[in-house]
């Protein structure tokens, strides 16, 4: 009988391998400059899976190439102002560092909360791939930031440059 109820459960529900997603979150992601936030990008989808959080991105407009991609520890893409300049995303805050560690050491490592794998956009400008955050829970992230920017990083030295994109996790 319980072999009969696991294939009806498999055929109606898909296959009982596949990581089951919880609830999901979907935030819009908005192009910065030093005035504000600007045009729509697209939105990124963010849900937990059975190895962590996993974002989803669905973007357009954004130089190909690797990007820093960090969760920021405040709810606003609004540019500030710092040593005399004006910075584009900076009311976002710092990467999200619950612990205060004050260290960058990736998605898997023992630092920031908010560093996440590097966002991969195509030569067309678009990303689509998802990548996972293995420390992270849907309930950390909800009442912050999630922060694109202009470069690569790698969680030592380069951590990815200017803020180029910007959505508030609700």
């Amino acid at each position: 009988m319980r072999s009969l109820l696991l294939t009806i459960a498999a055929s109606t529900f898909g296959a009982l391998s596949q990581p089951v997603l919880a609830s999901e979150l979907k935030v819009e992601v908005l192009k910065l400059d030093s005035t504000g936030t600007g045009a729509s990008l697209g939105y990124v989808s963010i849900a937990e899976g059975d190895q962590g959080l996993v974002f989803k991105p669905a973007l357009n407009g954004l130089a190909p190439g690797l990007h820093g991609f960090h969760v920021h520890e405040l709810p606003n893409c609004a540019s500030g102002e710092k040593d005399g300049k004006t910075v584009a995303g900076l009311a976002a805050g710092n990467h999200f560092d619950p612990a205060a560690t004050g260290r960058h050491a990736g998605p898997a490592g023992d630092g920031h909360l908010g560093d996440l794998p590097v966002l991969s956009v195509s030569d067309d400008g678009s990303a689509s791939d998802a990548v996972t955050a293995p420390r992270l829970k849907l309930a950390d992230v909800q009442g912050k930031s999630l922060i694109i920017h202009a470069e690569n990083d790698n969680y030592a030295d380069k951590l990815g440059g200017a803020r180029i994109a910007c959505g508030v996790i609700r």
